[in-house]
């Protein structure tokens, strides 16, 4: 099997595997692209939590996105966690470089355990500058609350926060709606022109480390494949759902999902 396309990772790394870079590239691996990184920074990290965040240099991250772009082209390119102001002002400069169209932001903010992965000056350069430069951001909802200044409790909310961030210049958004307390799983996409609301029934599992970087990953996957971008969300959310019902439970925390959910083993090992 060839690989279908490519997508460069802009994104922290998860020692444990479940989030970040790692997530990513099983999450583009599983789906049948081509996966490439350039890491922002190294955690140390568990289902139970994070003890170490190191940075890595912004000059170093321009040259990992710069540098593999020139040799390998990507067709999208999958954001994520951008810790600091100057960090998020080196990937836009990079990313005016290598003009890749197909661009999904993840506003990679706080971990499972509450843990801040971004500093308050670099909201504010990725509320003025990145969020207008991207083809799509998806927060969840604590994600949407700190961008928008809102309180987000209900369904209505969430669009009401959507359209706040199409306003502050973002093209599309998808909010994500598991942080809400219902049965029925809702995220929704907004952009100038349309709303439309997924519904699936929400899983009941603590393990669902790395869903949003996994989410963000199938949708650049499936949108550098061709797909639209709506429909790219819609196979996205199918995916990490299948990925959550059949999550391998590992750790004592918050346990990764299965990433490997779409790829079926014809042959037997023994």
């Amino acid at each position: 099997m060839k690989p279908k396309s490519k997508v460069l990772i802009i994104a922290g790394s998860d020692s444990s595997g479940g989030a970040g870079v790692q997530a990513d590239i099983k999450t583009i691996t599983s789906l049948g692209s081509y996966a490439m990184s350039a890491i922002t920074a190294v955690t140390s990290q568990n289902t139970t939590g994070i003890i170490s965040i190191n940075p890595i240099p912004p000059k170093e991250i321009e040259r990992q996105i710069e540098f593999s772009s020139k040799d390998i082209r990507p067709d999208a390119v999958k954001i994520g966690m951008l810790h600091s102001k100057t960090v998020i002002n080196s990937v836009l400069k990079s990313l005016k470089k290598i003009k890749v169209k197909k661009l999904i932001l993840d506003p990679v903010m706080v971990a499972k355990n509450g843990t801040k992965l971004i500093n308050s000056e670099a909201i504010k350069i990725l509320k003025s500058k990145l969020i207008k430069y991207v083809t799509i951001v998806t927060p969840n909802i604590p994600e949407a609350e700190i961008l928008t200044n809102t309180k987000i409790k209900t369904p209505q909310d969430m669009i009401l926060a959507a359209n706040i961030l199409i306003k502050m210049g973002a093209k599309n958004v998808l909010v994500k709606g598991g942080h809400l307390n219902s049965k029925i799983m809702k995220d929704i996409f907004v952009n100038k022109k349309e709303l439309y609301i997924y519904q699936n029934i929400k899983i009941n599992t603590k393990n669902t480390h790395g869903t949003g970087c996994t989410l963000s990953s199938a949708i650049a996957t499936y949108y550098s494949c061709g797909k639209t971008l709506k429909k790219s969300c819609e196979m996205a959310i199918k995916y990490v759902n299948h990925a959550i019902k059949d999550s391998p439970k590992f750790g004592k925390g918050n346990g990764p999902i299965n990433h490997l959910n779409a790829i079926n083993i014809k042959k037997k090992f023994k």
